[in-house]
């Protein structure tokens, strides 16, 4: 299942994929995400939407799932009762409770890497 979700401050379709996920993942706003991500970035010398960071900032943050194969709306059916951030080439996504949030249906496209927030 997909639902619309678009936790922007002001609204806008935005590069913010990163941001949005991670903000419907903890439950916390937009700019508290943008804000936090944005120091670690800074500190670290690099762009908060960058893929290693984001990568790099999920592993040491969430339990990667490892063997987990097929498409975002698969995996998130997979995991019905969990909160996952869900990567994708180019894009990342969070699941809650088996539904895809986002600004866009994303399901069918190929899932990367997978976490579980909760």
């Amino acid at each position: 299942m997909f639902k619309y979700y678009n936790a922007n401050a002001l609204n806008r379709y935005e590069d913010d994929c990163v941001i949005r996920a991670i903000s419907c993942a903890t439950g916390r706003s937009w700019d508290y995400v943008y804000d936090y991500l944005s120091d670690i970035a800074q500190y670290e010398g690099t762009l908060l939407d960058k893929r290693d960071f984001v990568i790099n900032y999920l592993d040491r943050t969430y339990q990667r799932l490892e063997g987990i194969y097929g498409n975002v709306g698969e995996i998130s059916g997979m995991y019905p009762n969990n909160t996952l951030l869900i990567t994708m080439q180019g894009h990342i996504v969070c699941s809650k409770n088996g539904v895809i949030y986002d600004t866009f249906d994303c399901r069918n496209r190929k899932a990367e890497y997978v976490w579980i927030v909760k």
